[in-house]
């Protein structure tokens, strides 16, 4: 089957969020994909469009998308890659595509090879033995956790003595955020140190709702710790990071961001929230989610190959 394949533009945003939840009733049973996650991606800093995106149709119906970028400015490089069961010939040419692409921004970096991540759903649409013939092996696993909310029963939690929770209400309170990230996730796998412009990027910042990051304050320690959501997904409130330095771990502060979140989510009307979680933290999170109700909505692998 011959496809045709081009760039993606932003305007295909679209027709690229009907792919993904195509992708996503077969996955997970649900459409969880919003056309403002996909704008973002199209618009990520460290992605040329013209060179780092690619579409492929049979006929008018998009079959299959690929995205890359590079945080790192070294051999680590990042891609998406979506792809309809009937159409793993358009996923393999796009495979092809990314390969050179990702190993050519790599070399531009002044590397000589790409270590290229890519996540997947533990049953994807993608025929995962196309990709373990070349080279593809999984190296870490995530899950996808979600809880359901009840406004009579998630009321905002009382912190304890010499504790304060606060809104990230100012661009102070933002480069707060942004420095306790840094600091609570630089030895988790798959970090990269961002700067506040680029991190603010990352995380969609002009179509945050603000009132939904919380910064949390610990007596002489100051602020310890943070909890980023947001209220843009149609599937359920989002839970993007939580993160306390280690000086204040063993005091509950984790769980009290969590409690806190979930009676700001409930008092808005929603029924569910969610997060993502590697299952390999060292840190405590999987058992910290688990406590506080949060269960298995389902699993993504990160699939990694090295290419000279």
């Amino acid at each position: 089957m011959a496809y045709l394949l081009r760039p993606a533009r932003l305007a295909d945003a679209p027709a690229i969020t009907e792919l993904l939840n195509l992708v996503d009733e077969i996955e997970i049973g649900r459409r969880e994909t919003d056309l403002r996650t996909v704008e973002a991606d199209l618009r990520h800093p460290e992605t040329d469009l013209a060179r780092d995106s690619w579409l492929a149709f049979d006929g008018d119906l998009l079959v299959a998308y690929g995205l890359l970028w590079d945080e790192s400015g070294g051999e680590r490089i990042d891609v998406d890659h979506y792809v309809l069961p009937a159409h793993q010939a358009a996923g393999v040419v796009l495979l092809d595509a990314m390969d050179a692409r990702a190993l050519e921004r790599a070399r531009a970096n002044g590397v000589t090879r790409a270590v290229v991540h890519l996540h997947l759903n533990t049953a994807p649409t993608l025929d995962t033995a196309l990709i373990e013939a070349r080279g593809w092996c999984v190296v870490r696993r995530y899950h996808v956790l979600r809880r359901d909310l009840d406004p009579e029963r998630d009321l905002a939690p009382e912190p304890p003595a010499g504790v304060r929770v606060r809104p990230c209400a100012s661009d102070a309170d933002r480069a707060t955020v942004h420095r306790l990230y840094q600091a609570t996730f630089a030895d988790h796998f798959d970090f990269q140190p961002r700067a506040l412009e680029q991190w603010l990027h990352d995380i969609d910042a002009g179509a945050l709702d603000w009132s939904l990051v919380w910064i949390v304050t610990a007596g002489e320690l100051g602020d310890v710790g943070f909890l980023l959501s947001r209220d843009d997904r149609e599937a359920m409130g989002w839970i993007r990071s939580v993160g306390v330095l280690d000086a204040a771990r063993g005091r509950g502060l984790g769980g009290l961001l969590l409690r806190h979140a979930f009676a700001a989510f409930a008092a808005r009307g929603r029924d569910t929230v969610g997060l993502g979680v590697d299952t390999a933290n060292a840190t405590g999170a999987p058992e910290l989610y688990g406590r506080n109700g949060m269960a298995l909505h389902y699993a993504v692998d990160t699939w990694e190959t090295v290419l000279k």
